[in-house]
Parts: C-alpha cells; sequence; structure tokens
C-alpha cells in the first residue's frame, strides 16, 4: 500500500506561459452584516468540476454582542460546505441536526430533495470580540442524486487527513488528492483541500481530474512566471502541469473535480437541472411546505421577489 505524500515537482514542470490559468476576481456582496467575496458562479465560470458557489466572508473583526445570524432558509439539489479559518458558528437543520463548527472542521449538508437549516453565532462566543473569516460553498449534485434523501455530517479536524512535508501542509477537506482520501461521503468524483505554503516552497497540482482551481486565501504564488495575490480564483486547463510556487507563506484552497452532467439552473439557494423542479422548491418554500428547523422556529428568510 502506498503512503499519502505530496510528490516534489519534476524540473521543469512550472506552468509555461501558454498554460497560465484563468483569472477570476470574486465579486464583492454586502449581505449586512459584512462582505462576502463571490467568486463561482462567475461570468468566466459556472462551475469547476461539482463546485457551484464559492463565498469567501471575512475577514472580520466582530465587537461583543455582534454576530452572524443567517435565519432558515431552503436548499435543494446541492450539497453545502462550510470551512472555518477563524470564528465559531452553530448549525441547525430540518433533520433535527444541532452542531457547532470550529476552524480545521467540516460541516456537510445535503439538501437533495428539500433540506432548511440556520446558521448563528453561539453566545459564548457573540459575548466576546471575535474574528470571523471562512469560505462557504455549494457542491452540485449529479442527476441521479438531485432528489436523494437529505443528510448532514459533521467532521472533526483528527479525522480529516494532513499530509506535510518541506513546508508544505494539505488538509484533505473532500473527496481525494495526494493518495489522501477524506471520510465525508460526496455523490461525484472531486477534491477540495485547504493548503498551506511556506514562503518558497513549491506544489505540483495533480492532474487526474480535469476540472481544477485554487483560491487564494492569503499571501501570493507564482505560476508560469506571474504572481498571483490573495482573493483570486485561479483556474487551469485539464492536463496542464501546474506548479504552485509560493512567493511568501502563502494558504489556498485547492478544488476540483470531473465536469457536471450538464448545465445546472441556480436560483437563490435552489440548484437544479430542472428550472421546472426550481419553481416547484419556490412554490414550496412560499407556501410553507417545507420542513422546519427545530430550535429555530421563529424566523425564516422569505423568498426573494427576484
Amino acid at each position: 500500500m502506498t503512503l499519502p505524500h505530496i510528490p516534489d515537482p519534476v524540473l521543469g514542470d512550472t506552468a509555461s506561459v501558454n498554460a497560465l490559468p484563468t483569472v477570476i476576481i470574486p465579486r464583492v456582496r454586502d449581505i449586512g452584516a459584512f462582505e462576502v467575496r463571490r467568486a463561482l458562479p462567475s461570468i468566466e465560470r459556472q462551475m469547476i468540476g461539482p463546485f457551484i458557489f464559492f463565498d469567501q466572508f471575512g475577514p472580520i473583526t466582530m465587537q461583543a454582542g455582534e454576530g452572524q445570524d443567517v435565519r432558515p432558509h431552503p436548499h435543494i439539489g446541492l450539497s453545502t460546505v462550510t470551512w472555518l479559518f477563524d470564528g465559531m458558528m452553530f448549525h441547525r437543520d430540518s433533520l433535527g441536526s444541532q452542531q457547532a463548527i470550529q476552524p480545521g472542521e467540516l460541516n456537510w449538508m445535503t439538501a437533495g430533495k428539500g433540506i432548511v437549516h440556520s446558521e448563528h453565532t453561539p453566545e459564548a462566543e457573540r459575548a466576546r470580540e471575535h474574528k470571523v473569516f471562512g469560505i462557504q460553498s455549494w457542491v452540485a449534485l449529479p442527476k441521479a442524486h438531485e432528489d436523494t434523501l437529505p443528510g448532514f455530517e459533521h467532521v472533526a479536524m483528527s479525522a480529516l487527513p494532513l499530509i506535510t512535508d518541506h513546508g508544505r501542509e494539505v488538509r484533505v477537506v473532500a473527496g481525494d488528492i495526494y493518495g489522501a482520501k477524506s471520510p465525508v461521503k460526496t455523490h461525484s468524483a472531486l477534491f477540495y483541500a485547504d493548503v498551506k505554503l511556506a514562503s518558497g516552497a513549491k506544489l505540483p497540482l495533480p492532474t487526474e481530474h480535469e476540472e481544477r482551481a485554487i483560491y487564494v486565501v492569503e499571501g501570493s504564488v507564482e505560476i508560469g512566471g506571474q504572481v498571483h495575490g490573495a482573493n483570486q480564483l485561479l483556474v487551469f486547463r485539464a492536463g496542464d502541469a501546474i506548479t504552485i510556487a509560493a512567493t511568501t507563506d502563502t494558504r489556498f484552497m485547492m478544488l476540483g473535480g470531473e465536469p457536471m452532467d450538464g448545465p445546472r439552473h441556480i436560483w437563490w439557494n435552489f440548484v437544479s437541472s430542472s428550472k421546472e423542479r426550481i419553481e416547484m422548491a419556490k412554490e414550496e418554500w412560499r407556501r410553507g411546505r417545507f420542513d422546519i428547523v427545530p430550535g429555530d422556529e421563529k424566523e425564516f428568510i422569505p423568498l426573494p421577489a427576484a
């Protein structure tokens, strides 16, 4: 059995000018308490593998008494993935799940045919000054699983594979990469990892998946002679041999997978291969036909007008 390891870059493997990535600059959106940077969907790309939504929230320091309050709202046709760098959130959903999440832990919620959830800053966290920083992403479900039963899975940091060597650290969040596999259940072939590189370290981008990207969270990287800083989503062509070189201490998310089985429609919190299914979900939420969130029944986010 081959143990998980990070391969060393091959001499001459650094991307050529012709292999430079497509650069997506996230749109900045104000959601009340703070701004988010939305990299997916974008004009350049709707999806990377099954990843159809990618938001960076924070970094921001909240004062005592302040916090995040995302009221109950519905999803269909996707899995939500919460990954924190700083702060703490408390998740509740219509299955009865109640789970605090901290940095390095994974909350993976599969909406399938329909689920409702909320996220709030825990009271103990809200009582003091605290930081908020993380990534919220959505993974579209294949057509065969769009109406699967909803589910929720929390994975502790200790259960997520960590590969380290020579100033390189890769935490496997979901799927498999460099021979290591996350225990979380996914419905399609994908990879998602939290990567830290010390200044000067180099990392080859795996080639086994057709669609690949990195999102620079902190620091900067050099690829093909060009330097890319934080808050950029870099999308690579299939098969290109890419080496990511850190020009300073750097952190980025590595993501991708196989192309989806057709385009997806996305409206508000709903994702589906069928416009009719989205219209049905809109009507179900409007009429109050989704399940409630135990412990968070008093409020909800109304269906947007557009």
